[in-house]
């Protein structure tokens, strides 16, 4: 059974992935790449997830460092929640309440670490003081039955 240069099978159009052999052989090469030399998979992965970019984009990408995210398109809601953050909802009384609310939390927040900070200082005595008991017991123990040295 053959297939004519114009049916679905024979484009590609009827596999949602891609033709089948090009797929298989591009799956196998993975395969085996990352049971020879797993970095090379690694790479071609990352490329591939990236969209298959020209090799300049990548160096542009590179080259931009940290900053590859600002490059990043952000989703409605992201953009919405910053652009109300930035200007306000435009309802004043709401606004106050709002910077009333995060103000209040963040004095919470404050007091919150300055009791976790005494917190962790008050635990820290404790182990200090309960080493010092227990190296003071072995001092005592040592010197009550320690060898005695004769002269």
């Amino acid at each position: 059974m053959s297939f004519s240069s114009t049916s679905p099978w024979a484009t590609g159009k009827a596999c949602r992935s891609g033709p089948f052999p090009r797929r298989s052989f591009e799956i196998g090469a993975v395969v085996v790449a990352f049971i020879y030399w797993w970095p090379l998979a690694a790479a071609y992965i990352a490329w591939k997830v990236a969209g298959y970019p020209a090799l300049s984009e990548l160096r542009g990408m590179v080259g931009r460092g940290a900053d590859w995210q600002a490059g990043m398109r952000k989703s409605r809601f992201a953009q919405a929640f910053e652009a109300a953050d930035l200007r306000g909802t435009g309802n004043l009384a709401f606004d106050d309440y709002r910077r009333s609310e995060l103000d209040r939390l963040d004095a919470q927040r404050k007091a919150l670490q300055e009791e976790s900070k005494a917190f962790a200082e008050f635990v820290e005595e404790l182990k200090r003081a309960k080493d010092r008991e227990q190296f003071d017991a072995f001092m005592a123990k040592r010197g009550n039955t320690g060898p005695t040295q004769s002269v």
